[in-house]
């Protein structure tokens, strides 16, 4: 039976989300100790690989097909001067992110990882540029930039389940061409100032413990991303059991589609790997829709926005990597991929003990 995204829409809903294959989890760290190391001496790769075969249910994963998904939008709380760049960036990054030249290309390169950018709400659309393309675009704009916060709901309780739909949607057609792991990415000026209030109305945390300077705004700056957020709780409390009511009022549509990616590739028992905050904030809106789909996601690492450890707490996941990254577009989640297939290498091709004549430990 399918889970409503909370009722709004009777065709936007949740493929049921299981837990952890327990079978396949016990199986992997049987094989793990028998493994020619001390027990746990791989410390959290082996917690990955651990992980990695409950969510796939089986033994001994691999990850071949790796893709990461960068959704951009526009936000109207921009407007408010809460970033260090004009808002045209989020268009133009598009466009560098097309021709393969951002950071996300870059690294998705090295890590053979395939990029898709969706257009889920950019002010205007993006012509794709001629000549052969390095990524896979995908236009599922819900809306011209979100409004501003400050004064209106970000978006109409339609138009957050469309989102989250948007993302449900991609994850089965990105399969068709095959999808082993997925990373979340994002593209979007003044999406932190809407992750941290996301993160603020579902935690209850002060708008100025999880709100941060992003680009690299000024004390100024820092100032009216906190004030925007403080307005825009206050105006439109959100409900923060309700994961479609908070994004309406305070979201932005690129956290939505990646809300629903993160849904339907826990429906779909595939790995998701979080990128930084705003991928968070796409998590803990995944979550109030569906508590379980937590359980199919890691976290590349711990961004330098003050809000991402504390949405990473309540998501109950640990990072990986601690780098200092706040660039987003799934940088930081394409750096774990390195991880993820290191652990499940080990898991597969290290030899056991017995294999190997290697003298186990003494009784």
């Amino acid at each position: 039976m399918k889970t409503s995204v909370h009722g709004t829409d009777p065709q936007a809903a949740v493929p049921p989300i299981g837990g952890l294959d327990a079978r396949a989890m016990a199986a992997a760290q049987q094989r793990l100790d028998r493994l020619t190391k001390p027990p746990g001496s791989l410390g959290r790769l082996e917690e990955l690989a651990v992980w990695l075969a409950g969510v796939t249910k089986e033994a001994q994963p691999r990850f071949p097909r790796k893709t990461v998904v960068v959704a951009a939008a526009d936000h109207g709380v921009a407007a408010a001067g809460v970033s260090a760049y004009p808002q045209s960036v989020t268009q133009e990054m598009v466009r560098n992110f097309l021709r393969g030249g951002a950071a996300i290309n870059v690294l998705a390169r090295a890590h053979g990882a395939h990029v898709v950018v969706v257009d889920a709400g950019l002010r205007a659309p993006v012509e794709p540029p001629e000549g052969p393309q390095r990524t896979s675009y995908f236009d599922r704009r819900i809306g011209a930039g979100t409004a501003d916060m400050r004064t209106a709901a970000s978006m109409s309780p339609g138009q957050a389940v469309a989102a989250v739909q948007a993302g449900l949607d991609l994850i089965p057609t990105l399969q068709e061409s095959g999808l082993d792991i997925v990373a979340t990415g994002d593209m979007g000026i003044g999406n932190t100032t809407a992750a941290a209030a996301i993160t603020a109305a579902i935690t209850g945390s002060g708008p100025e413990a999880v709100t941060g300077r992003g680009t690299g705004v000024d004390d100024r700056g820092l100032r009216r991303k906190v004030e925007a957020v403080e307005s825009a709780l206050a105006r439109h409390r959100p409900d923060p059991t309700d994961g479609i009511d908070v994004l309406h009022k305070v979201g932005g549509f690129e956290i939505g589609v990646l809300a629903g990616c993160i849904l339907g590739a826990a429906a779909a028992r595939i790995p998701v790997v979080l990128d930084g905050f705003i991928s968070a904030a796409a998590a803990l809106i995944a979550q109030a829709i569906a508590p379980n789909a937590a359980a199919f996601s890691i976290a590349a690492h711990r961004s330098a926005e003050p809000g991402h450890g504390i949405a990473l707490e309540r998501l109950g996941l640990h990072p990986y990597l601690d780098l200092g990254l706040r660039l987003g577009e799934g940088t930081g989640a394409v750096l774990a991929f390195a991880l993820v297939e290191d652990a499940s290498r080990l898991l597969a091709e290290m030899a056991t003990f017995d294999e190997a004549s290697v003298s186990g430990p003494q009784e």
